[in-house]
């Protein structure tokens, strides 16, 4: 399942999800403006960026494809997400969802920006 090269989530839209990342980042007194910064960091897309994803409702797959710089120490990223390792995805598409996930999942543990930026 995790190496499905046609999982439904790689067609989802960003759109719809992303407001599902800042509502769970917020129940955990974190905010909007670092969701961003974590997208910011990992795909390299700046405000009007995101936002034109957003607005196109692209799929995840089209968003990580159309990421202008995705992070080089994305591969720092380690952990589980959903009960599975990040470092053992092989399929890459889904392996940048995870690190998105495990991102996401650190800031609303409460985790450092510095620490989730890898930094």
């Amino acid at each position: 399942m995790k190496d499905n090269p046609n999982h439904r989530l790689f067609g989802m839209k960003f759109a719809d999800v992303y407001p599902l990342y800042v509502k769970k980042a917020e129940r955990k007194n974190r905010t909007k403006t670092e969701v961003d910064q974590i997208i910011f960091w990992l795909t390299g897309y700046d405000k009007a960026g995101l936002q034109q994803q957003i607005n196109e409702g692209h799929s995840f797959e089209t968003f990580f494809d159309q990421a202008p710089a995705f992070n080089p120490n994305s591969a720092l990223i380690k952990g589980v997400v959903c009960g599975v390792r990040v470092e053992e995805i092989g399929n890459l598409l889904m392996k940048k969802i995870r690190y998105l996930d495990k991102l996401i999942d650190e800031l609303a543990k409460g985790k450092a920006m510095e620490k989730i930026l890898r930094q």
